[in-house]
């Protein structure tokens, strides 16, 4: 598994998720959840269907509001921040359902990821001043490293709906990573692959954590994928932490067992 980067463990925190409550009309999503993640780390996500995993991603992610508490990225308030302002921060996601364009080239999926961090503004494109050029280079070169960083180059031009569901995913991948966030939320990338799939996909995600210097909160249901590429876990049940620490120890928590892993 590699040296242990958690906060716990000599790490310094890239996100830190304090006491955070959620609800929806009478039912409790989250009762106070805590945690940190650790720059530089893969912190797998785990629990049952309504854990509450979801709802805590869409809470970083700014889809959701929070009742209480508190969630910090790199020392700033996510909380006060808009939903637009998100991946301009460092943040970038995938969605358990696809949301890609599909009528779109795998490259021009790519490339709009990109522009959410593009400088020219509204009154530069419109007018089309030398800085939309560059930004339209600097973006068109990002998607060529992204497209040969995860073997796209094969259907890099051709639409998305004529490829595969697991090629499909690593465009997904390749479109959030387009933003160059420091920060990936990977929502169920392995729902749907096959376990030959799902291994290729675990030996991806170590590597963009080191191509890229990401630090990465991965929800799954897939145990052997989260236990094997996660440097720390967090367990819920209920909308509540019950467990966390090394695959290994998670793995053996009475608590996690009755709640999750003994229920295959």
């Amino acid at each position: 598994m590699g040296e242990e980067r958690t906060p716990g463990n000599g790490g310094e925190a890239s996100l830190r998720v304090s006491d955070v409550t959620v609800r929806f009309g009478g039912i409790v999503a989250l009762d106070r959840v805590s945690f940190e993640v650790g720059r530089g780390s893969i912190c797998g996500l785990i629990g049952p269907n309504g854990a509450g995993k979801t709802t805590l991603f869409n809470c970083v992610s700014r889809l959701y509001q929070v009742e209480r508490g508190s969630i910090l990225f790199e020392g700033r308030d996510l909380l006060a921040l808009p939903v637009h302002g998100i991946a301009a921060l460092g943040i970038g996601r995938t969605f358990q359902n696809l949301a890609l364009f599909r009528t779109m080239t795998a490259r021009q999926n790519i490339m709009v990821g990109a522009h959410c961090r593009g400088q020219g503004g509204f009154f530069a494109n419109a007018v089309r001043l030398p800085v939309v050029a560059r930004e339209e280079a600097r973006v068109a070169e990002r998607a060529d490293r992204l497209i040969d960083a995860l073997d796209l180059a094969a259907v890099a031009d051709r639409r998305v709906a004529d490829l595969t569901f697991a090629t499909q995913k690593r465009v997904e991948l390749a479109r959030a990573l387009a933003s160059e966030p420091t920060l990936l939320l990977l929502d169920e990338p392995a729902g749907g692959l096959n376990h030959e799939e799902v291994d290729r996909l675990r030996e991806l995600i170590a590597a963009i954590r080191t191509r890229f210097n990401l630090t990465i909160l991965l929800v799954e249901h897939h145990m052997n994928l989260v236990m094997r590429v996660s440097d720390h876990v967090v367990a819920l049940d209920f909308g509540r932490k019950i467990a966390e620490g090394p695959p290994d120890e998670i793995q053996r928590d009475p608590q996690v067992v009755r709640a999750y892993l003994g229920a295959a």
